[in-house]
């Protein structure tokens, strides 16, 4: 894939499509088969917009909320998003060091002036990681943005792909003090007019910012409603657009891609291929997933225990290949 291929934005509304009766039979049976997967609480399938199955596994609901983890990462996103668009941040290129000059480093690497909103989005700032084995020592600081600004710089800004949840934490503080408001002030009067969508528990640092990109709670409908806005072109069902469709191209649009699975990522979103489809999605530790299907208007969250990282595990491959069958079964 080009490194700055960008996915087309779906289109194609419910009514132009043909019906498909074998779909829900197909798809049921790929949904029974799903209850072997021991992680896994609950999946929600919408196609053209409108939910076709939803299953609870091992306790599951589809309404209780749970801890999304860092598929939080792409809701930050777009309110980085919405706030270029509403012109309260000045655009990706915009540098971050004058943002956050209260809490820069004494003698600070002078590649912090260099790192700007975009860097932090694609998870290519070049500052030291602070998620993986580094997280506890960096939630454990008494500023995590202070914390996270102090990181030595293991890349360039603009170079390889860092991931770390302390540059989703940046945007968060950014937000805040762009905004005037929390970012969960922010998110609920900026994703307001997405139906079904709500954020629950959110955990915050010690100066009282909310976590950027963890530690945030949502049902697996409410994780399916964002994904809808996004496979919508940034627009709720009643049409009115909530994230710009320009912004929703730019976040799908690849950037760099990840040292461990190889995957593009773009502002907040992982990009592969699956069952021979162009797959966009947000993952969370322990298997938090929400996929969008493009060019099939398709719309899959899904949670597990929040607790055992799914990466090593294997239960996030073990997800991608669910996402497969229900490829299949919708696409028959």
């Amino acid at each position: 894939m080009n490194r700055r291929a960008v996915l087309a934005l779906p289109l194609l509304l419910a009514s132009t499509r043909f019906a498909r009766p074998q779909v829900s039979q197909s798809l049921s049976l790929v949904l029974d088969r799903a209850k072997d997967l021991g992680p896994l609480l609950n999946v929600v399938v919408a196609l053209d917009g409108r939910e076709i199955a939803a299953r609870g596994y091992h306790g599951g609901s589809p309404d209780a909320p749970t801890n999304i983890k860092s598929a939080s990462k792409s809701v930050i996103s777009a309110l980085v998003g919405i706030a270029i668009d509403r012109q309260v941040l000045e655009g990706v290129d915009q540098k971050i060091a004058p943002i956050l000059a209260r809490d820069l480093p004494d003698n600070p690497d002078p590649r912090i002036n260099d790192v700007t909103i975009g860097n932090l989005l694609s998870m290519q700032a070049g500052l030291g990681r602070t998620s993986g084995p580094n997280y506890g020592r960096w939630v454990s600081s008494s500023n995590w943005v202070r914390a996270a600004l102090a990181e030595p710089f293991d890349g360039e800004p603009g170079g390889p792909m860092l991931y770390s949840t302390g540059s989703t934490h940046l945007l968060s503080a950014i937000l805040t003090k762009a905004g005037g408001k929390s970012t969960r002030e922010l998110a609920r009067e900026w994703l307001g007019p997405v139906e079904g969508f709500s954020i629950g528990a959110w955990d915050r640092d010690p100066q009282g910012i909310y976590v950027g990109g963890n530690q945030m709670a949502m049902s697996t409908r409410s994780l399916l409603a964002f994904g809808e806005l996004y496979r919508n072109g940034g627009r709720n069902r009643a049409g009115e657009q909530v994230v710009s469709e320009n912004w929703v191209s730019e976040s799908w649009t690849v950037r760099t891609h990840s040292i461990y699975s190889g995957d593009g990522y773009g502002y907040g979103w992982f990009i592969r291929q699956i069952a021979g489809k162009q797959v966009v999605y947000a993952w969370g530790f322990g298997g938090q997933m929400l996929y969008i299907v493009p060019a099939l208007g398709l719309t899959v969250a899904m949670t597990s225990i929040p607790d055992d990282p799914s990466a090593q595990s294997g239960h996030r491959d073990d997800l991608h290949a669910l996402l497969g069958e229900i490829i299949g079964a919708t696409s028959v």
